[in-house]
């Protein structure tokens, strides 16, 4: 199929390029639209407890979590200044006058302490704005700076947890444009002294360029019918960037191999398309299967980086395997070659030097590598906060003030809905003595500040007063209570907290939600399907590689160095970002945990790119085993050929991912440098020593298969040695 493919693609070089040339411009036009299509997401898990309280709480309750807190200084340093307190109740008459407010309270309305910093200088007022993610924070953008504000009595700062995802969302769009701006300069250059030739570098960045813009217009698409995360475009600017340069790197490089053998422009077309095209394709596929089990989470934040990754490796596949041959075929000559070819290097001469002494050589990489995945046992997982932004922030500020100042953390109220089926009293709800017997259970909770019921306010088990909030009780009957957990509880084990709420035993059946239950619920659900995803990874992987290489060890030996590259990412994520380390160069502030969904997502993506730079090797290894039946010189041989464009794709796709380390949001530092370390570890210290090392241990046993599975390989397997030309090739090619 590819053969022909390439036949045609040289016969028609002028159309294709053409077609490729309006494509290229039509997905530009599209894609460059693509953020104002895409949403924004919260830390909701559909289906779970939380999830179901929420609706409850907007339907019949008419209020949800307070996602927008105005923090009030009074200038004079007393809130309960009446100049201050009339101030301050105007203000938050005006916000509960603004388009998407439904609910308000403040401290100046019932007095919660709660809402009241330790010394009296401050205090909050807390609205929620209704609607989903994307409208609320662009409602936000337009009402912060409004909302803030100095006047003679008092000064106003906007936070909130909408307020600090919407400008999570800002700074990620400011990094993607700054990873825009640093990366393509660099891999243009990086390119021109790879190839030292400046029509390669373009072609191959040409590729690259056709993949990102497809992908932002496939997502465009795609966000017509379904939700698509704006932080998917992140990763189509890296990963499209990259796969369409490795691919492009391997298809012109082969294209070279031709060329110096002999082998006419047009012939030499043919053969890199037929031989290194099958690769390509396998890899593509390899790529897209890891990223694609990221559907198994019911998140589309997570899923819209599934979407991506298809999208990426559709285009850059399609970019290497269409737009580049009839390129080539065009202007070949502008990208071969000048001068001698040498056939031996660095990492020819690292991989016999590793055969030779295998065991002394393996053991000493392997030492080191485990020594930089220990602190993977270390790790730990915490909910994200205000400290994914960079310092300065003004919302994370305003939080860090609320942390600092105030004795509980009204902003991640946790709410308790109690229902009665069938109805216990003739309104519903449970009677009033065992209402308040419960809440005063829940505030005798280790972390509890207060609990607001519609039967008093309750602290450390006595009702300490009268209700201190609007909106106990609803018109079906059901009853709300507000449990506000102190500074303390909400930086230590959150989810215990909830659990520990949801264990107590309620006078009638109760749904707890909040923020804290919301983020508590997702990280739940994240590691209960965190099983799955990695099976269907190693699974589908493994397949991949015994189609290439008909063998069961090869694809065995893959996945455990592949594994072993990844504990190394893990072990930097720990020492890094939850320890702190090179937090003053990388410019965090360490949590002392880890956000689980990012892991999830570099393990798919880093893993995926890890199998890719393994077809790339195993297909020149097999090819050259093939041809000579020696293990040790096909490794050598096949090291030859692929490590040095293993290794500069791999450094090619480290630059473009550690771009995101100069960003401010921690998420994207994470996914810039613990997967720029993997693709860096992985295409030297594994795939240069250990590879080879394993195989030589191994000899002929990394060829064996049982005789039915051998059968099976025949029929549907991969083999980079091209197929016998007829037609436009009127040469037999040995």
């Amino acid at each position: 199929m590819l053969t022909r493919l390439g036949r045609q693609l040289v016969r028609h070089s002028g159309a294709v390029l053409i077609t490729a040339l309006v494509a290229l411009l039509g997905l530009g036009a599209y894609g460059a639209g693509a953020q104002s299509d895409l949403d924004l997401s919260r830390w909701d898990a559909p289906g779970t407890e939380s999830v179901a309280a929420g609706e409850v709480l907007r339907a019949e309750f008419g209020t949800g979590n307070p996602n927008l807190a105005l923090l009030v200084t009074a200038r004079g340093g007393d809130v309960d200044a009446p100049a201050v307190a009339a101030a301050a109740r105007e203000l938050g008459a005006e916000v509960g006058r603004l388009p998407m407010v439904t609910d308000v309270s403040s401290y100046w309305r019932g007095g919660s302490q709660a809402l009241r910093s330790a010394d009296g200088s401050r205090a909050l007022i807390l609205a929620r704005l209704e609607g989903n993610a994307t409208d609320t924070r662009e409602e936000l953008a337009e009402l912060s700076p409004r909302l803030t504000r100095t006047t003679p009595d008092l000064t106003v700062q906007v936070g909130g947890q909408e307020e600090i995802s919407r400008q999570v969302g800002e700074q990620a769009r400011a990094d993607f444009l700054r990873a825009e701006v640093l990366v393509l300069p660099g891999v243009v250059l990086l390119l021109v002294l790879l190839y030292r030739r400046t029509a390669a570098a373009l072609l191959t960045v040409g590729v690259g360029v056709f993949s990102v813009l497809g992908t932002l217009a496939g997502l465009r698409a795609l966000a017509q019918f379904t939700e698509v995360s704006t932080f998917a475009a992140n990763l189509a600017l890296v990963l499209g960037l990259g796969l369409g340069i490795d691919y492009s790197l391997f298809m012109i490089s082969r294209y070279r191999e031709e060329r110096h053998a002999g082998h006419a422009q047009r012939d030499a077309v043919v053969r890199s398309t037929s031989a290194a095209g099958r690769t390509v394709l396998f890899s593509g596929v390899t790529v897209a299967v890891s990223l694609t089990a990221l559907l198994v989470f019911p998140f589309f934040f997570l899923s819209s980086f599934a979407y991506a990754g298809v999208l990426v490796v559709a285009t850059a596949v399609a970019g290497a395997l269409l737009f580049l041959p009839a390129a080539l075929a065009r202007w070949g000559h502008r990208v071969e070659r000048t001068g001698p070819v040498r056939d031996r290097g660095l990492w020819h001469r690292a991989a016999l030097t590793a055969m030779r002494r295998p065991v002394l050589t393996g053991a000493a990489v392997l030492a080191v590598l485990l020594l930089a995945a220990s602190p993977l046992l270390g790790l730990t997982f915490g909910l994200p906060d205000e400290r994914t932004l960079p310092e300065g922030a003004s919302s994370r500020t305003t939080s860090e003030i609320v942390h600092s100042e105030f004795p509980a953390e009204p902003t991640d109220t946790i709410q308790v809905v109690l229902r009665e089926t069938p109805p216990k009293t003739p309104r519903g709800t449970p009677e009033a003595p065992e209402t308040g017997a419960y809440a005063a259970e829940l505030s005798r909770i280790p972390g509890i500040f207060q609990v607001d019921a519609p039967t008093g306010t309750y602290r450390e088990g006595n009702r300490t007063g009268e209700p201190r909030q609007d909106g106990l009780t609803s018109p079906q009957g059901g009853l709300r209570l507000a449990v506000i957990p102190t500074q303390e509880a909400m930086y230590g084990d959150v989810p215990a907290l909830v659990e520990e709420i949801r264990a107590l035993d309620a006078p009638a059946p109760a749904l707890v939600g909040g923020y804290p239950a919301e983020t508590s619920d997702f990280r739940a659900v994240l590691l209960d399907r965190l099983p799955y995803a990695v099976g269907i990874v190693l699974v589908a992987t493994f397949l991949i590689l015994f189609l290439m290489t008909g063998s069961l060890l090869l694809p065995a030996k893959a996945t455990v160095l592949n594994l072993l590259s990844l504990s190394v990412m893990f072990g930097c994520l720990v020492w890094v970002f939850q320890e702190g380390h090179l937090s003053g160069l990388l410019g965090f502030t360490p949590t002392g945990s880890i956000e689980p969904s990012i892991p999830v997502l570099m393990f798919c993506v880093a893993y995926g790119l890890s199998m890719d730079y393994e077809v790339f090797m195993l297909s020149r290894i097999k090819e050259e085993y093939e041809r000579t039946g020696d293990t040790e010189r096909a490794v050598a041989a096949g090291i030859r050929r692929s490590a040095p464009l293993i290794t500069a794709a791999a450094a090619i796709l480290a630059l473009s991912f550690l771009a995101y380390a100069t960003g401010g949001v921690v998420f994207l530092k994470e996914l810039g440098v613990g997967t720029a370390l993997t693709i860096l570890v992985d295409a030297t210290l594994i795939r240069v020593v250990l590879l080879p090392v394993a195989m030589r241990l191994a000899g002929r046993a990394n060829w064996w298969a049982p005789r039915h599975l051998r059968r099976l390989h025949r029929r549907a397997g991969l083999s980079e040695a091209p197929a016998p030309e007829t037609g436009v090739l009127q040469r037999e090619y040995v």
